[in-house]
């Protein structure tokens, strides 16, 4: 069971980059190049405790299907999702924010577990943990983007 654990420093109030990591169409924008889309559930605005959302996007050659349901949530400060329906065998993701100085410093944690025995422990070890680490870090760098410049207001306001 790969984990990845991500540090990100955000220029930007917390309450930006916490609503912004919670934005349904800011992580459309993340992953356009995967064709990712909201299908049911959640499909625009800013998700919500126990709210679900089902992506439907290109991974490694195949249109899949993923539904994950916030399961925590203390107001700017932490929440989590964790995959009710999908390719994997388990998913979690917490999302932690600390404000410092000078902004925030968003921290991801997210374990998951492929299926297939032995042939899947070696998939995630050689391939997929570096697969969903660059998924997360495109993700976090276009919040950066979007909480540091005014860019925040088109999907804030």
């Amino acid at each position: 069971m790969p984990t990845i654990h991500l540090t990100t420093v955000i220029h930007a109030p917390l309450e930006r980059v916490f609503d912004l990591s919670r934005s349904i169409t800011l992580h459309k924008k993340s992953m356009s190049h995967r064709q990712e889309e909201a299908i049911k559930g959640r499909t625009n605005g800013l998700i919500a405790y126990n709210e679900t959302v089902t992506w439907r996007a290109k991974h490694l050659g195949k249109m899949r299907e993923l539904t994950t349901k916030i399961t925590a949530m203390r107001q700017h400060e932490f929440f989590s999702d964790e995959m009710t329906d999908g390719d994997f065998t388990h998913m979690s993701h917490e999302h932690h924010f600390k404000e410092i100085g000078n902004g925030t410093v968003m921290i991801d944690i997210m374990d998951f577990g492929t299926p297939y025995g032995w042939f899947g422990r070696v998939f995630e070890k050689i391939y997929l943990q570096k697969y969903m680490t660059k998924l997360l870090q495109e993700r976090n760098n276009t919040i950066k983007e979007f909480a540091e410049s005014e860019k925040w207001r088109v999907i804030l306001d």
